[in-house]
Formats: structure tokens, C-alpha cells, sequence
């Protein structure tokens, strides 16, 4: 199929297309459709034109709104958007971005009834298209146990666009900085030895497990900095979290920031972190890889699948995750040993590549 060109395609996404509200889900749809232009297809995307307060309120009024459309080759629905109009359609695709029935088992309060709403309709979504994608094995297995699909879906991984990232770093190379040049990497009492952590403040992400190792580490790693990058329903609680660990001179709360400034902190860490217990892929370990970073993350989810060379630990166990960190920190060696396999390993996921694959399983 990529030998193909002028393939018309329809994307329907009611996720907010910008990194702040979308985060990763909006970064992967938006770098697919991108590669799959380059490639010479036709992309256009169908977004919601009314917006409420609620985000589930303007899911659904958009799948209420949608029509099916005989313009296009093939229509892909990210997530459950589509499901009113996918029955029927042999040129509709379910693609599966995560599994909100699996996410939603770490949420509460309204976020979590909210969410369970979403889950049927994705459900319903999945059941009715002619092709179901998801981004990992991890996630096939979950939309088959939570959705009852009589088959796995076709696995394609998210992209990312590794020429764009390196220009973020000014220049060709790659990897775009090797990891001995940046003094933030090498134990020293005066440099800073900085964490980075980039993601949504949801509960699934167990950024308060960072925390708390972080408050553990204060004693072993003198110069450690954390710093995290994202905003989210956790936000508040979490930084109250943090005043109560006493982490004020530790902890750099970014919010949300613009791509340049992302790249930048990529740039300065030492260390990756992902302590989260569910990921249906895990973008911001890509992105980490990108950037030559060693990653220490949670054994948990789709994380193994995607950076297997990462310093993987016991999920929910602050100590773990402190004492992987602190090992890195006295190892410039691993360090160094990890940021290369990852340089090496995410130049599978480049968005070429992954939008080829995409087409071919799209298409059936």
C-alpha cells in the first residue's frame, strides 16, 4: 500500500489538537498524519466544531454529529470517535490510541465516571469496524479482554518524527547531543543532577511516586533537581504532595510548555522518568530515546515493549524507583550504555516508517 499515492483519508478525533489538552495522543495522531502527507496520501481531519466545558459532553455531541462519508478511501477513528457511523462500513478503521476501559481503573471521582462513559462507546467502536489498530501488544491484549473482540487488533506503534527533533536540537546529527557533553549527566556536588519527567498529571501516572523517591534520594544525591513537565486533574494535589515532603528546592513544576522548550528539557536531564502503571505506548519514551536519555521507568503496561533496555522497576514502590535512580547516578557507564541503545532502538518508530505500516494495516 505505500507504493500507493493519493490514498484519501479521514481522520476523525475529538482529542484537542494541541499538546496541552491532547497531550500524547494528539502528538501521534498529528506526526502520523504528517508522514502519511509527505508520503503523498491525502489527510484531513473531522474535529469537533462545538465545545463544552465538559470534555466528554463535546466527545459525544461530535460522534452524534458524524456522517459517513463516501469522499474518502478510508476513514480512521481514533479511540471511540466514529462509533456511531463505523457499522457497516468496510473502509472504517477503529484505531486505538489506549484503552479507556484499562485506564480507567486507576482513576476516581468524576474523572473515572466520566471515563467509564467514554469505554462503551469505544467498545461499541471497536465491535463495529471493519479493522481494529492499537499502538502495542500490550493494549491489543486489553481492547480484546475489556471489549470481547474474537481477534487481537493489528499492532502499529506510535511515531515520532526524528527529523524534527533533531532540528529542536540544531542540527542533522544524530543521536542530536551525546550524552557526555551535557555536565548535568556527570555526578558533581555543584552540577545539578536533574530528573525529568513529562506527562499528564493523572493519577496512572504515579508522578507521586517520584515524589517520594525523590524525597528518599534528597541524602544520597545531593544535587538532585526533578523537574516535571505537564498539568493535569492531579496537579493540586500533587504539589501539595510535594510541600509536605518538604521538596520545595527539589521539585520544578513546568506546567505545560511549547516544543522548544520541551526539547531543552530533554536536553539538560540526566535521567528519564516514567513511573506510570499504564501506558498504551509511552510517546515521551521515544521522545526520551530521541534525546540520547538513559529511562528509568515502571515494569508495567506497554513500557517493556517500548524501551526494554530501560532501567525497569517494581511499579508503586518509591524505594525501587529510588534506588534505580541513585544507581544510574553513580554509573556514568550505564548511562551512557542505556542512551545509546535507545538512540539506536527509536529509529524503528520514525514516522516514515511507522505511517507505511500504518497504511498497510489500515487498508487490510
Amino acid at each position: 500500500m505505500d507504493t500507493i499515492i493519493g490514498v484519501r483519508i479521514r481522520f476523525l478525533t475529538s482529542t484537542p489538537l494541541d499538546v496541552r489538552r491532547g497531550s500524547g495522543t494528539y502528538v501521534g495522531i498529528s506526526v502520523l498524519a504528517d508522514a502519511l502527507r509527505t508520503l503523498g496520501h491525502t489527510v484531513e481531519f473531522e474535529t469537533p466544531r462545538l465545545h463544552f466545558p465538559m470534555y466528554t459532553l463535546e466527545r459525544l455531541a461530535y460522534n452524534r454529529g458524524l456522517r459517513p462519508s463516501a469522499e474518502f478511501d478510508l476513514t480512521v477513528g481514533f479511540d471511540l470517535d466514529g462509533y456511531r457511523i463505523a457499522a457497516g462500513d468496510r473502509t472504517h478503521v477503529a484505531s486505538l490510541k489506549g484503552v479507556i476501559a484499562d485506564e480507567v481503573r486507576f482513576e476516581r471521582g468524576l474523572t473515572r465516571l466520566t471515563m467509564s462513559l467514554q469505554a462503551r462507546c469505544e467498545r461499541l467502536h471497536v465491535q463495529r469496524a471493519a479493522r481494529v489498530l492499537a499502538t502495542s501488544r500490550y493494549s491489543a491484549e486489553r481492547a480484546q479482554e475489556f471489549y470481547g473482540l474474537a481477534e487481537l487488533p493489528s499492532i502499529v506503534p506510535e511515531p515520532i518524527n526524528l527529523a524534527e527533533w533533531r532540528r529542536q536540537w540544531g542540527g542533522p546529527g544524530y543521536p542530536p547531543l551525546s550524552w557526555v557533553r551535557l555536565p548535568s549527566c556527570l555526578p558533581s556536588s555543584t552540577v545539578p543532577f536533574t530528573v525529568l519527567f513529562v506527562g499528564r498529571l493523572y493519577r496512572r501516572k504515579r508522578v507521586d511516586v517520584l515524589l517520594r523517591a525523590a524525597a528518599a534520594l534528597r541524602g544520597r544525591i545531593p544535587n538532585l533537581e526533578v523537574r516535571i513537565v505537564g498539568h493535569g486533574p492531579c496537579a493540586a494535589p500533587l504539589r501539595e504532595l510535594a510541600r509536605q515532603l518538604k521538596l520545595e528546592g527539589t521539585v520544578t513544576w513546568l506546567g505545560d510548555v511549547p516544543r522548544t522548550t520541551l526539547a531543552a528539557e530533554y536536553n539538560r536531564a540526566a535521567v528519564f522518568c516514567l513511573p506510570s502503571v499504564q501506558e498504551g505506548f509511552g510517546i515521551v519514551l521515544l521522545e526520551a530515546m530521541a534525546a540520547s536519555k538513559p529511562i528509568v521507568a515502571s515494569l508495567a503496561a506497554a513500557i517493556p515493549e517500548v524501551a526494554p533496555h530501560a532501567a525497569l522497576v517494581e511499579p508503586d514502590n518509591p524505594e525501587a524507583l529510588a534506588a534505580a535512580i541513585e544507581t544510574l547516578y553513580r554509573s556514568p557507564e550505564r548511562r551512557a550504555a542505556m542512551a545509546a541503545e535507545g538512540a539506536r532502538r527509536v529509529q524503528q518508530f520514525d514516522a516514515p516508517l511507522v505511517a507505511r505500516r500504518f497504511l498497510e494495516a489500515a487498508a487490510g
